[in-house]
């Protein structure tokens, strides 16, 4: 049995820089986060004594005889890409509900992939096990998605990470005095807008907008720089990274008419007037996770503002996806 753990992010700017449709043209970069809240996989060989032979158990429970079967598409696509023969049995538990933002189907494919390479008995790089996680969801399920999550869930930590023009990514640790980032952590708040979506519809619409967007995009990719000088800059004040948050939010929104609602930007104004510098909705848009940038002297009143929302208390992390349990029984 494998059991692998993959983490969440939080992605604060360069978001939409990193669709194959912007950067291979241009570039892109994004600066992300992953958080203490994981994407577990559990992974076995299932023994040929039951009338199926491949069981996944997730929102839903598939029992099925063959691959061609199974409906969730990232099981089904990355057990083929892995020419999978025998049966197994996979279970995927989540400490945050899945469509909400928080690269949540890209730590699953990320994990899944890395159960895999684990159960054959085969040590996967961040690398290896990020692109293989884009190729499965990009290229085989042909899914709307950027490359940043697979990039952030493979590797864990503060990043900047770039695109390139050629296809490759590389990931730069961000060096912060650990003032400065414990500073940035007490400012920031998480709230659960209770709205699931599916991102790759969203996305197809921000997708087909990118031509008409060259210079919101330039300007998002140049916010990551711009945040990271004020995060490593003492004499610079934190909640300036509050603020260029709330500027990017106005440009994310700019994207598609999809990217927020009506009532995203009710719950946006509500926690602006309780002392919110700034934020913006997670992920592809549309619902999920709302990030709030905020004096912590404000917080409370915030809380109060939006108290019909979940908030969910969070910590960095920098372990990226790991294999925590390991008793393998052949593939």
């Amino acid at each position: 049995m494998i059991i692998s753990r993959t983490p969440y992010r939080i992605s604060f700017f360069g978001g939409g820089t990193d669709y194959p449709a912007w950067y291979l043209e241009q570039g892109g970069a994004v600066l992300s986060t992953t958080i203490d809240k994981y994407c577990y996989i559990t992974c076995r060989k299932l023994p040929p004594f039951f009338s199926h032979k491949h069981r996944i158990v997730y929102s839903h429970i598939e029992n099925v005889s063959c691959v061609d079967e199974i409906v969730h598409p990232s099981v089904k696509a990355t057990l083929k890409w892995a020419g999978i023969e025998d049966g197994l049995e996979i279970h995927h538990d989540g400490d945050l509900p899945a469509r909400s933002g928080l690269g949540s189907s890209s730590a699953f494919t990320v994990g899944l992939v890395h159960a895999l390479y684990a159960l054959r008995g085969r040590y996967a790089s961040q690398v290896e096990v990020a692109r293989d996680a884009i190729h499965i969801e990009q290229n085989l399920i042909q899914e709307n998605v950027g490359s940043q999550d697979q990039v952030a869930a493979a590797f864990g930590g503060f990043n900047k990470i770039e695109f390139h023009k050629n296809g490759a990514f590389t990931v730069y640790p961000v060096i912060v005095p650990n003032d400065r980032k414990n500073s940035l952590k007490q400012h920031l708040m998480l709230c659960f807008t209770g709205v699931s979506r599916i991102a790759s519809e969203i996305a197809r619409s921000k997708i087909a907008n990118l031509h008409r967007r060259n210079n919101e995009l330039k300007f998002m990719r140049s916010s990551v720089d711009e945040a990271i000088n004020i995060l490593q800059d003492r004499n610079e004040s934190i909640e300036s990274f509050g603020k260029l948050l709330d500027i990017n939010w106005q440009y994310k929104r700019s994207l598609s008419e999809r990217v927020s609602t009506p009532e995203i930007d009710l719950i946006y104004s509500k926690a602006k007037d309780a002392g919110a510098i700034g934020g913006k909705i997670l992920g592809a848009g549309g619902g999920g996770f709302l990030l709030l940038f905020a004096n912590p002297a404000n917080h409370e009143a915030i809380r109060a503002s939006l108290s019909n929302l979940i908030h969910v208390p969070f910590e960095f992390e920098e372990s990226g996806s790991r294999i925590v349990l390991y008793q393998p029984n052949g593939l």
